[in-house]
């Protein structure tokens, strides 16, 4: 007797295994369909045209341009599970045929913002400074110790985006401060009023920024936006976070302004990763590294399995997905992140 139950793709890398498909994933979904499953590269292409016929979910970032659409007269949903769009879907046409396109960002998002509330802190504390001043027995005590930090509290905040980040951070940031712009050309100022934060052009959120951080992803039309000209506009001294992606601004200008005291910045994102071991920026001062750790944590991919369990199985049951982010397809098609 054949087996009935719909079929699910698996082929979810650069995410592995112990990420997304985890033995609860596994039961949980192996009681509701046929599961056909790839790990450690990019599922092969005779493995994809195998199963196009009969699939009804890939969980994934297989390539499904309009070609393979057309073969996959059963499907239902794609489910990213990374936290950004890929170039290699039709997502008009995935919308045309009423195919959800969804995106684990949302699953991302809170762990980022709790590591950018953390780096704004130290840096305007003065925090690796003030380790590595103890580590050579040249630490001051008390106010003797501050003369360059300051606060949060009631400081001018800016947000340039306003996507899943934005909206995890903020709430983040209400404890500390109400004095919050945002500039995002996505939205309009009406639904960012109804946000409770400040509308603002760019130009005015870089020069009145006391806390600057740079939330925005990359797309065809915004890589490189934040040009040295707009660097230039940064307040002296301030604190600069920088987390989303390192294509947004003209990075070699930014470590070099940052390393010469123009402002302070935490950088966790980089154009090329691994950074290559002689990368003159690894003896740049004044700045606060990290190798992309903000949302790598184990509570965020078991947030990515019970937010996509639970948008599956809604999807299986022929209702509209309730957690994950929906593609918009121009928005979607433009991005340009890894």
């Amino acid at each position: 007797m054949s087996d009935a139950r719909p079929l699910i793709l698996f082929d979810p890398h650069p995410r592995t295994e112990a990420m997304v498909f985890t033995g609860d994933v596994a039961d949980e979904l192996g009681r509701e369909a046929r599961l056909v499953t790839h790990f450690g590269s990019r599922a092969p292409d005779d493995l994809v045209d195998g199963v196009l016929a009969d699939v009804e979910i890939i969980v994934g970032q297989t390539a499904m341009p309009k070609e393979r659409l057309d073969r996959a007269a059963k499907l239902k949903a794609i489910v990213n599970v990374k936290a950004n769009w890929e170039p290699n879907i039709d997502y008009e046409e995935a919308q045309r045929r009423g195919i959800h396109v969804l995106s684990a960002a949302p699953a991302m998002a809170p762990a980022v913002a709790e590591f950018c509330l953390c780096q704004a802190i130290a840096l305007a504390r003065g925090l690796p400074a003030a380790d590595r001043r103890f580590r050579e027995g040249r630490e001051e005590y008390g106010i003797a110790g501050n003369g360059s930090a300051y606060s949060l509290h009631d400081a001018a905040v800016g947000l340039v985006g306003y996507g899943n980040l934005g909206r995890a951070l903020v709430p983040l940031l209400r404890p500390f401060t109400r004095r919050i712009a945002v500039h995002d050309p996505w939205l309009s100022d009406s639904f960012l009023q109804a946000q409770d934060v400040r509308p603002s052009g760019l130009e005015a959120i870089l020069s009145q920024s006391r806390f600057l951080f740079i939330l925005a992803g990359v797309t065809s039309e915004n890589e490189g936006f934040l040009d040295e000209a707009k660097l230039d506009l940064i307040p002296a001294d301030a604190s600069v976070i920088l987390a989303s992606r390192a294509e947004v601004v003209a990075f070699d200008r930014f470590i070099e302004m940052a390393s010469q005291g123009r402002f302070r910045a935490a950088i966790d994102v980089f154009p090329q990763e691994p950074v290559a071991a002689g990368d003159p920026m690894r003896a740049a001062g004044n700045i606060l590294f990290s190798a992309h750790l903000a949302g790598g944590l184990e509570a965020s991919y078991a947030r990515i399995r019970d937010m996509m369990l639970d948008d599956v199985k809604q999807i299986l049951r022929g209702l509209p997905p309730l957690r994950l982010q929906r593609a918009e397809p121009k928005q979607a098609a433009m991005a340009r992140s890894r």
